[in-house]
């Protein structure tokens, strides 16, 4: 096997195993979601949702930018690793008490005395994720996504537990406040017993200021990028109050889940980094992943703008149903988020993270305009912003990452667009069909709407796939998809080969690192 398809084929495999386990993690997100939306009012998420807005920023110092060092960076040992660590728990430690110290100044900005108490459980969330970054970075590094995706659903399956529990005792937002706190304890249980490599003393060490360097021009654009994806939240929590909030929030969780469920970023910045020197085959993968995230983006886009409402309202129960409606606002936008979402693997794989960060600028000063200007419509302009915002930048993004790679935004748009018209064509002609039976387009008991969300599901799904046959003059589409699925599936074993690992994970000995270098991984 040569080299390229050895990667190829644990690139894939990584894929497949990261998708497998966040469909896992979307199945338990969408059973908590419909438990606790029947146990809990809108308002005791959206109060939680007024301190989480700001602490989960503070949570990703360590977790965005030193990943994507340790990913992209060709070589690291074991004293640059425990120089890392050091820096990510320290940093955590004060963040944990800046945030607790200021839950006093968010209790008066939104003129609500429970914020103080919740900020200060929260704040506990920085510093437990704080001591879980280094070993999930590199147990990714070595491509042990099985492992790493096996945390997280074990993790998230604790947190789900928790909440539930204590929403069924009766705690109300507090159960949502032990979940978010649960989370983070898991996870960073279950990472050290998965990586048993320990850190050392910190010291100064050759590229610890080139990495640092890096992981803050990332967690720059990051801060920009987060800023920008909160910016709605702040603005509705502060104008409409916490039961409006819950509400849009609920709404926004669900529209970003088809993301968490078929995002691939470890694996593809790790994947495309090893392949920077050869543009060609850079191209090829990229276009490849774009062209699948495409396929099924556009694909659950279509259905999720049509049934969105029905979905929404069947999960959560009747007093959501401001939910649904805000929720079918966000749909147009779900398949073209997915597209969009690449253009940050281009930069980080190349290493270009201070365009990266430019570019989140521009970002944040778009969709934050577009958010003041359908701010007059509540919840619902919101809503519509976001859909708007990813259309109106998703060439210009494509086109400003891949100038230093002479990556051409044509081939990129060339690459998606029979999707985007497959589904726009399919939905408007489901559309039309659905309302030529009125009785069916109208109905509101529980029954006929799950006979209508079946139905639309059917007759999209076979004008979508009719469509994309048709735009393509082939079925070549679906049976890449085929493939691509086929090769994601037996994971384990090749996973455990190729990891086999000089790799932290199989060390005995306290505070040995064995080189992690791209090239150690045949």
């Amino acid at each position: 096997m040569t080299g390229g398809s050895g990667l190829r084929r644990r690139a894939v495999r990584g894929a497949g195993v990261t998708v497998l386990s966040q469909g896992v993690t979307f199945a338990v997100q969408m059973v908590a979601t419909v438990v606790l939306a029947r146990l809990l009012a809108p308002a005791d998420f959206g109060v939680v949702t007024m301190v989480t807005t700001f602490s989960v920023l503070l949570v990703s110092c360590g977790h965005v930018g030193f990943p994507d060092a340790v990913l992209q960076r060709e070589d690291i040992d074991h004293r640059l690793a425990s120089n890392l660590f050091w820096m990510n728990v320290g940093l955590g430690l004060l963040l944990t008490i800046g945030f607790a110290a200021t839950g006093s100044l968010l209790a008066k900005f939104y003129g609500d005395a429970r914020l103080g108490h919740i900020a200060a459980i929260i704040s506990l969330t920085i510093l437990f994720d704080s001591t879980s970054v280094l070993h999930l970075a590199l147990l990714k590094r070595g491509m042990c996504f099985a492992a790493v995706s096996a945390n997280e659903i074990v993790s998230r399956m604790a947190s789900v537990a928790v909440s539930t529990c204590m929403g069924y005792a009766g705690f109300g937002y507090w159960s949502l406040v032990a979940g978010v706190v649960a989370y983070p304890v898991s996870l960073t249980i279950g990472a050290w017993s998965r990586c048993r490599w320990v850190p050392g003393g910190p010291g100064r060490v050759a590229g610890t200021g080139s990495v640092v360097r890096f992981a803050a021009h990332v967690f720059a654009r990051y801060s920009i990028g987060y800023i920008t994806q909160n910016t709605d939240n702040l603005l509705v929590g502060w104008r409409f109050g916490p039961g409006a909030l819950g509400v849009y929030k609920k709404a926004y969780d669900l529209f970003v889940l088809p993301f968490a469920l078929l995002t691939i970023y470890p694996v593809a910045v790790s994947t495309l980094s090893r392949l920077n020197r050869d543009r060609d085959q850079y191209t090829r993968y990229l276009l490849g992943g774009i062209t699948v995230l495409a396929l099924v983006g556009m694909g659950m886009g279509g259905i999720l703008t049509l049934s969105g409402r029905d979905l929404v309202r069947l999960m959560l129960g009747e007093k959501w149903e401001e939910a649904g409606r805000i929720f079918t606002l966000f749909g147009p936008g779900v398949g073209v988020m997915l597209i969009y979402s690449t253009y940050g693997m281009i930069h980080l794989s190349i290493g270009t993270t201070g365009r990266f960060f430019r570019w989140g600028m521009v970002e944040f000063a778009v969709t934050v305009l577009l958010f003041f200007l359908t701010l007059r419509w509540g919840p619902r302009g919101v809503a519509a912003a976001w859909t708007v915002s990813y259309w109106v930048l998703l060439a210009p993004a494509f086109w400003y990452a891949g100038r230093p790679i002479q990556l051409r935004v044509s081939v990129v748009l060339g690459a998606v667009w029979r999707y985007i018209l497959a589904s726009a064509l399919a939905g408007f002609t489901s559309a039309l069909i659905i309302g030529a039976f009125p009785s069916l387009a109208r109905a509101s008991d529980p029954v006929n709407v799950v006979i209508r969300v079946v139905v639309t599901l059917i007759i999209f799904g076979c004008l979508y796939v009719a469509a994309v046959i048709l735009l393509h003059r082939s079925s070549d589409p679906l049976r890449r998809l085929a493939g691509v699925l086929r090769e994601m599936v037996p994971l384990a074993a090749s996973e455990r080969k190729s990891a086999g690992i000089n790799m932290v994970g199989d060390a005995d000995s306290a505070g040995a690192l064995p080189s992690t270098s791209t090239h150690s991984v045949s």
